[in-house]
């Protein structure tokens, strides 16, 4: 059942991991089926380098196992994620060590990068879903209702999350959010401290391809 869902939902995990994303089995990764609405998601401890499809968790929209693995922790998390946001297909669930390191302090993340203009955000900003302890109803919920409104964000003391109309856009952003946590964190030593200038939410959200390009 879904084995190219399940197989892409492999193919991103063992990436995100390889390139330090999510290490020591950490994170999850999911991509929501849009005919049955089913969810393929990562197994619960489970080396991804050792990842098969049939390790692979089928879940309904109630948390109902299907088939294959037992299903990550963080399962109902992304269970209301998709709820929250039915536009979305693929949720990446992250503990890169930068972008941790701003949900260690809660710190809201803003646009310093133009390249976030292509991203839903809250108000120009990568917002901290506010603590709650993992694989909890408290944190799926805080979590959903940060995503109702940012395809990125912060987890209080935990990690970071992303969302996308594909779990590759889902990884995209999430490797996004790594990348302006550590140029972000640049700008504030190279400027000892103080904070630099990030772009405003309606400079963000005017941005449209160039007409002057011309495809073939």
């Amino acid at each position: 059942m879904l084995e190219e869902l399940k197989k892409n939902v492999i193919r991103v995990a063992l990436d995100a991991q390889r390139n330090g994303l999510c290490k020591h089995k950490s994170g999850n990764f999911s991509m929501r089926d849009k005919e049955t609405g089913y969810v393929c998601i990562t197994p619960s401890g489970v080396d991804r380098e050792l990842l098969k499809p049939e390790d692979i968790a089928v879940v309904d929209m109630n948390l109902n196992v299907i088939e294959g693995g037992r299903p990550s922790s963080e399962t109902m998390m992304h269970i209301e994620t998709y709820k929250a946001r039915p536009d979305v297909f693929g949720i990446a669930h992250t503990h890169s060590k930068m972008a941790t390191a701003f949900a260690v302090l809660a710190k809201p993340i803003p646009a310093v990068i133009y390249e976030l203009a292509g991203f839903k955000l809250d108000h120009a900003m990568i917002p901290v879903a506010p603590y709650g302890r993992p694989g909890t109803p408290e944190l799926a919920q805080r979590v959903a209702e940060k995503t109702a409104v940012s395809d990125m964000v912060l987890m209080e003391k935990h990690g970071a999350i992303a969302v996308g109309k594909t779990l590759d856009d889902a990884y995209l952003a999430v490797q996004y959010i790594e990348e302006v946590a550590q140029i972000y964190y640049d700008a504030l030593v190279i400027n000892q401290g103080k904070e630099p200038d990030v772009f405003a939410e309606e400079e963000l959200n005017s941005w449209k391809y160039p007409s002057q390009i011309q495809g073939k």
